[in-house]
């Protein structure tokens, strides 16, 4: 094989691998059951506005279920305003106390539930992106937070 075949092969495999990685994504994928029964599985008893993906390389997920902590960053296909409003009427019927809910440029809402605390950020997407990104942080309610001391 000469040099020149071996450069176009060579470019060639990159190529393919930069348009694979491109069009796979990191969002989970398969028919939309599929991809919610994932989503149930790893984020529990947080509903997720209809057709919304987690975005895996953004998230921080730990545990499973009802007992998850960390950050799931969602992309929405409805705006900002619809995502408000589904999750102020859903998450209550989920079992989730509002405590705080602010409605503004990104807004922002605060839900218990048991011994969990669940901050939602909701936010305009960009033009060429989804419509509204979501970030739910989900914690133990009185986590032992140890604040560091000055020495």
């Amino acid at each position: 094989m000469t040099l020149f075949k071996m450069i176009k092969a060579g470019f060639l495999i990159l190529l393919g691998s930069v348009l694979f990685a491109c069009a796979s994504g990191d969002s989970p994928s398969g028919t939309q059951a599929e991809v919610q029964e994932v989503q149930t599985q790893l984020l529990g008893d947080m509903p997720l506005p209809q057709g919304a993906k987690i975005v895996g390389g953004e998230s921080i997920i730990i545990g499973r279920g009802d007992q998850w902590v960390g950050r799931a960053v969602i992309n929405a296909l409805q705006g900002a305003t619809d995502v408000y409003a589904f999750f102020q009427s859903e998450y209550p019927k989920a079992g989730w106390t509002t405590v705080s809910a602010v409605k503004a440029k990104t807004s922002i809402l605060v839900f218990t539930k048991g011994d969990r605390t669940a901050t939602v950020e909701v936010s305009e997407g960009s033009f060429s992106g989804p419509k509204t990104i979501i970030v739910i942080t989900s914690s133990p309610k009185n986590a032992n937070v140890i604040s560091p001391t000055k020495r």
